[in-house]
């Protein structure tokens, strides 16, 4: 049966560094569905990235706009290469890449910035000491390719981005009005990397370590019913880690699903309440954020899968041809979830809430 309208939802868009690439395939193709329409968005570092260039897009041309805001982003990112260009503050790597040619100047030069880079998080010095003019090529991109007064007065879209206080490790939640470059910055500021982002005094992190996307804006202040996450940090892992490298690759993927896992669950326990209490618990009277749950239909666009043989590593990569592959298969993986799930979306929901937190079998707190 066709809509007369499309059909309001959410999306809840992970961070993972240069695998957010991977997410602006997903956000092309799903733009490409006029019977979708994206009602609301929460974004933690390179998912606040895509949430600002869609908004931003979406203001200035409607779908076509927010697709050419989003590959205007990725296609910068790419051009400047933003790891590769700090290293000039530790010594003298980019000016021998300058000298290989073509595509494989790119590749070789990506290649050797994740080792650098490795190598550099390992050793015992701080942004503050090896990167003291807090250089971060991504603001420069931001504000060329981003305009953050469409963001800030975008009415086609909600936006919700997310950072970590620093000083007392909560989440922040910065709402549409107050969205700016150095809010999208302070969502991306890994610290092994970055000095810390202040915004009116307060120092703030990656909001990865506190909400990797957060979904309780979306389920508390948007309409849409169907919540859509875009996962990029592997969940499930075929083998145990053994070697160091690998074994803090895992840590970090843990690390930065564990908000998330933890929002999850608390969503299920909280319909299982529901379920308890039957009709009672969305009683007018009663909390309108139960009401709101009990309607939630959660689905998933799971890159883990497309992105788990890459290794963490390659969050640090971002030469155009990689880019580019990381956009081929998010595209790829959205066509194919549609495929299978468009018709469940505003029916049902198609992520298994109580299976993916193991709450099978626990119905309360």
């Amino acid at each position: 049966m066709s809509r007369t309208k499309p059909l309001p939802i959410d999306l809840a868009l992970q961070g993972g560094g240069a695998h957010g690439a991977f997410t602006w395939g997903v956000l092309d193709r799903l733009l490409q569905d006029e019977t979708l329409e994206i009602a609301a968005i929460s974004g933690t570092s390179a998912g606040a990235m895509n949430a600002v260039a869609l908004a931003a897009g979406l203001m200035e041309g409607g779908r076509e706009g927010a697709r050419k805001t989003l590959r205007a982003f990725w296609t910068q990112v790419g051009a400047q290469s933003p790891f590769a260009l700090l290293q000039p503050a530790m010594g003298g790597f980019s000016a021998w890449t300058a000298r290989l040619p073509g595509v494989q100047a790119w590749q070789q030069a990506s290649q050797e910035s994740m080792r650098w880079w490795s190598k550099a998080i390992g050793q015992p010095f701080s942004p503050y000491q090896f990167n003291p003019l807090d250089l971060n090529p991504l603001r420069s991109i931001l504000e060329r390719t981003v305009d953050f007064e469409r963001v800030r007065a975008c009415t086609k879209t909600q936006l919700f981005i997310a950072a970590t206080h620093v000083r007392t490790g909560a989440l922040r939640v910065f709402r549409q009005h107050e969205l700016s470059a150095e809010v999208a910055l302070a969502s991306a500021c890994l610290p092994t990397l970055f000095q810390a982002v202040e915004i009116d005094g307060e120092a703030y992190w990656d909001g990865g370590y506190a909400g990797n996307p957060s979904l309780m804006p979306l389920i508390s202040e948007s309409p849409a019913d169907d919540l859509l996450l875009v996962q990029i940090n592997p969940m499930l892992r075929s083998q145990v880690p053994q070697q160091v490298a690998d074994i803090m690759d895992r840590v970090g993927e843990i690390t930065f699903n564990a908000s998330l896992l933890k929002e999850l669950r608390t969503v299920q326990l909280l319909k299982n309440l529901i379920e308890q209490d039957g009709p009672a618990a969305t009683h007018p009277g009663r909390d309108p954020l139960m009401a709101r749950i009990a309607a939630l239909r959660t689905h998933r666009i799971d890159g883990g899968a497309a992105l788990v043989e890459l290794g963490a590593a390659s969050k640090l990569r971002t030469d155009p041809p990689f880019l580019l592959d990381l956009y081929a298969r998010g595209h790829s993986v959205a066509d194919a979830w549609l495929q299978a799930h468009r018709a469940d979306m505003g029916q049902r929901a198609t992520l298994d809430l109580r299976r993916e937190c193991g709450l099978v079998g626990c119905d309360s707190l």
